[in-house]
C-alpha cells in the first residue's frame, strides 16, 4: 500500500502537529483507493478529546468524529482512507498504544514527529492482516 500526498496535504498535517505541540493532533484522511494506493485528497482535523493530562502522548477520536467525517467525505464524493497523528518530542514510528488501538488493516497511519514544536519527519503504515504490527507504507508526494 502507498499513501499518495500533496504538498498542501502534507502542509496541513505538519501544521496541525505544530499548532496542537506539546499535544498530539489527530485527524482523518479521505480520499480515492486506487489499487495498492490511498489517494489522500481531504483532511478532517478532530480536536483531540483524551483528558488534558495524557495529551501529550496519546489522543482519542470519538465515533462521532470518525461519523462526521465519514458524513463529509460521502458529500464529497470520496471514502475514509485512513487516520494521522502526532509524536510530540517523538519518533515518527507508531507505539505499542497505537497498535493496541489500530483496528483496521485497509486504512493508512501516518504519524508526524514534531521536536520542539517543528514538524519532523512524516511517515505512513498500514495494519497487518493479523493486526499483529504495523507495516512500513511508501509516502509519494505529487503536485501542489
Amino acid at each position: 500500500m502507498a499513501l499518495i500526498l500533496t504538498q498542501d496535504i502534507e502542509m496541513q498535517i505538519r501544521k496541525h502537529g505544530e499548532e496542537t505541540y506539546p499535544f498530539e493532533c489527530c485527524g482523518i484522511f479521505g480520499g480515492l483507493r486506487q489499487e495498492n494506493k490511498n489517494n489522500i485528497i481531504e483532511l478532517y482535523p478532530v480536536l483531540n478529546s483524551r483528558e488534558e493530562s495524557a495529551k501529550h502522548n496519546r489522543f482519542l477520536m470519538t465515533p462521532k468524529d470518525i461519523l462526521m467525517a465519514e458524513k463529509q467525505f460521502r458529500k464529497n464524493g470520496i471514502e475514509l482512507l485512513g487516520f494521522y497523528h502526532s509524536h510530540p518530542d517523538h519518533p515518527a514510528i507508531p507505539s505499542q498504544f497505537d497498535l493496541d488501538h489500530a483496528s483496521w488493516p485497509e486504512y493508512s497511519y501516518a504519524i508526524v514527529a514534531v521536536e520542539k514544536g517543528v514538524s519532523q519527519l512524516l511517515t505512513s503504515w498500514s495494519l497487518a492482516e493479523d493486526r499483529s504490527k504495523f507495516m512500513p507504507e511508501e509516502i509519494v508526494k505529487i503536485g501542489k
